[in-house]
């Protein structure tokens, strides 16, 4: 008995499908990728930090998104990163790491909803009540609402992984690159039905919260700056509100992706390539996004290679 519940608590784990001859152009790629996603992320958190100028509202929300993101693609890379070079007969996983990753993945997928919210309460408030704003957006409010945002992620995400947690296992084989919640509950021969309820009701419940949120915020928005002559406001709007439009369009075109091939059970292998690129496409393109279209952020940059040159 020993030996069969230590083997049932050791699983196999798919890991990502590359063929041998393109397993170091795949492995090289994946490390550029996850070291461009830290230096990017990390290095914005660092320059808001450092930068009096960008100590803002704006920008410091922008840290959950960083920060939220290089945990994100820490998850899921290096594990995938681990077992290019490793048979897939050899690719094992102890149970444990596997919930604390299908914890984390899905923790990543819902703060980036709920820290996109935020964002768009910050963008309504600062353009449609602009002599307010700072009494509003104080640093208490800014903490108050990050730690909202990571805290209703959490608490939704530890329901749905302890769902799964609490099934017992019949299997030991993960057919996904990475552990998720599916995963977990896939592993069971118990009725999972009360784990798709929650899991999608909880997923539908997280994107139409977002939507809604960021669809009334612009057209907020949108009607004040037509009412407005004022075109530096209107300019201002318009490049602050492309950026988050930009960062949250990413976010819901990667992970519904993943949701409609998983119709698809002849598709799994475009699935499970998807699901990676969920924790590497939006993470890479964010910084990116935030560095080089924000003007102050930009212009801090600029000062700081400036300097050292």
């Amino acid at each position: 008995m020993d030996n069969e519940s230590i083997d049932m608590d050791v699983l196999q784990l798919e890991g990502l499908k590359v063929s041998p001859e393109f397993s170091v152009p795949a492995f090289v790629l994946l490390l550029l990728i996850y070291i461009f996603i830290m230096v990017s992320n990390v290095g914005l958190v660092v320059l808001i930090t450092m930068e009096r100028s960008l100590h803002q509202p704006m920008y410091l929300l922008f840290c959950n998104m960083s920060v939220n993101d290089a945990f994100g693609a820490t998850t899921v890379i290096p594990r995938v990163l681990g077992d290019v070079f490793t048979p897939m007969t050899q690719r094992y996983i102890h149970y444990y790491e596997c919930v604390i990753q299908a914890f984390c993945a899905h923790f990543h997928a819902g703060v980036s909803h709920t820290v996109l919210i935020i964002m768009a309460f910050d963008r309504y408030v600062a353009i449609c009540n602009p002599l307010r704003y700072a009494t509003i957006m104080t640093s208490r409010m800014v903490v108050a609402l990050s730690v909202a945002a990571w805290t209703v992620a959490f608490f939704l995400i530890v329901i749905l992984v302890g769902l799964s947690v609490r099934l017992s296992r019949c299997r030991r084989t993960i057919l996904n690159p990475f552990c998720d919640n599916a995963s977990l509950f896939k592993l069971s021969c118990e009725n999972v039905l009360i784990n798709h309820i929650y899991g999608l009701g909880s997923g539908m419940l997280m994107m139409a919260a977002s939507l809604c949120s960021v669809m009334l915020t612009y057209l907020k928005i949108a009607v004040v700056c037509l009412s407005s002559m004022n075109k530096s406001l209107n300019s201002k709007a318009l490049q602050t509100c492309a950026t988050h439009l930009a960062v949250y369009a990413i976010l819901l075109l990667s992970g519904n992706i993943v949701i409609i091939l998983h119709r698809f059970p002849h598709l799994s292998d475009h699935r499970k390539l998807a699901s990676i690129l969920f924790h590497v496409v939006p993470p890479s393109m964010n910084a990116v996004i935030y560095g080089l279209q924000i003007k102050a952020v930009r212009e801090q940059m600029i000062v700081i290679f400036t300097r050292k040159k």
